[in-house]
């Protein structure tokens, strides 16, 4: 074998096993039947086939495979940065910063192919294009269903409110209004009252 193709593939999997700890890292968030909590790559995986399936209700036309690249990518850097729990009160810059640190050190174990990576997870932290836009609204979504799924469980145990769940999702819209407006009908209305969510 040629030694460069080699040291091409040993980098490539040094990085495969590096990634793999993502399976490690628990989120807030329960699995339906609240056995127990999701991991970053259940999470990944559970909005990568949502998108195949939901892009079509994108509010711009996107490119499917680029969204779900994103998808499966913007969570690696909590390998080393940690979960953040979405209502945990931490300022986004902060964690962007946190973040951004753990992203130079894993994509920068594959300088060549890290860099592709990187633009992805850039691309998603501004969410500037229809790609991340959906892509947000997925990773907002997701983990709101299986709050629904599980009667609102992770919620009650960390005394989340209406108004920070729709805090948190101010922007959601932007990826899907279809989708958003059915997130506040049948996940978020069944909870709090339909006449709170119309407001």
């Amino acid at each position: 074998m040629d030694k460069k193709v080699e040291k091409k593939l040993d980098d490539l999997f040094d990085f495969f096993r590096e990634i793999d700890k993502e399976k490690l890292i628990t989120r807030q968030t329960y699995l339906t039947g609240a056995v127990r909590y999701e991991n970053d790559a259940e999470h990944a995986w559970h909005m990568a086939v949502m998108t195949l399936l939901l892009a079509s209700y994108s509010n711009e036309k996107i490119d499917v495979l680029k969204t779900i690249s994103m998808l499966l990518i913007h969570d690696l850097v909590e390998i080393y940065a940690g979960d953040t729990y979405a209502y945990a009160g931490v300022s986004r810059e902060d964690q962007h910063n946190k973040e951004s640190q753990s992203a130079d050190k894993l994509f920068g174990m594959i300088p060549e192919e890290g860099k592709k990576l990187r633009a992805l997870w850039d691309e998603f932290e501004r969410a500037d294009t229809p790609e991340a836009r959906f892509a947000h609204t997925m990773d907002n979504i997701q983990p709101m269903m299986l709050n629904d799924y599980t009667r609102g469980k992770a919620w009650k145990e960390h005394e989340v409110h209406l108004h920070q769940i729709l805090k948190r999702n101010e922007h959601t819209a932007e990826g899907s209004e279809v989708l958003f407006e059915y997130a506040k009908k049948k996940i978020l209305a069944p909870h709090v009252g339909r006449e709170v969510i119309d407001d």
